[in-house]
């Protein structure tokens, strides 16, 4: 098969840990249809509780009433630990104390796709790891502006985008072209802008669905 190339657009939310694990799968796809396929990745916002308020509330309660009580969050720990050690994908989700707004994580992920996808992909894996492994706040601007630091973004931009609102309404609005779209839960993967998955699919069926586009693309010429 000759070597196709296809964009794929993600839309998350950086909270979801479905969107976490199906990262994960989606790059264990990728490298196994690397010699018939490449691909360019883009973050797209979604915010699983736009609702929550900007300094965020008690991860714990939150996930409790929204899931079925303290029990049902213990063992949703453990069935995402396990399964993202199956990929190798590590958990901690008992560290996290604050369920945060994702809108100004959201804004960071933005500015890094206007310099590039290699430094989107970066801080959004860097806010899955803040978040699910080391249990910071991705809501709060000083984490957010050091994470942005540590994986090569300047400082005082990012601290003066954050502070003046700068594309906060561009985010809103690409939430809610998500959501027109008929999104209603992440991640969803779209495929060369007409073809979308949804759900964190199993490594297999992703690589599936890469062939068979590829495939397409081929037979079109």
């Amino acid at each position: 098969m000759d070597k196709v190339h296809i964009d794929i657009e993600i839309v998350s939310d950086v909270v979801c840990p479905w969107c976490y694990v199906g990262q994960q799968r989606l790059k264990l796809a990728l490298d196994e249809v690397k010699d018939a396929l490449s691909a360019d990745i883009t973050w797209k916002p979604y915010q699983l509780d736009p609702t929550t308020p900007p300094e965020g509330v008690d991860a714990f309660e939150y996930l409790a009433k929204k899931i079925g009580g303290a029990d049902a969050v213990r063992r949703s720990h453990e069935m995402l630990t396990k399964l993202g050690a199956e990929i190798g994908l590590p958990f901690a989700l008992e560290k996290a104390k604050i369920f945060p707004n994702t809108l100004d994580a959201h804004r960071l992920i933005h500015w890094a796709g206007l310099i590039g996808s290699e430094m989107q992909d970066k801080i959004v894996r860097a806010l899955f790891k803040a978040n699910f492994v080391d249990g910071l706040d991705v809501g709060n601007r000083s984490t957010l502006t050091q994470i942005a630091v540590d994986t090569g973004m300047d400082r005082r931009t990012i601290e003066k985008r954050l502070a003046d609102n700068t594309d906060l309404e561009t985010i809103k609005a690409e939430t809610a072209h998500a959501q027109r779209m008929g999104i209603s839960g992440v991640p969803c993967f779209i495929f060369d802008h007409q073809y979308a998955v949804t759900g964190a699919q199993p490594v297999e069926a992703i690589v599936n669905a890469l062939r068979q586009i590829a495939e397409m693309k081929i037979s079109e010429g």
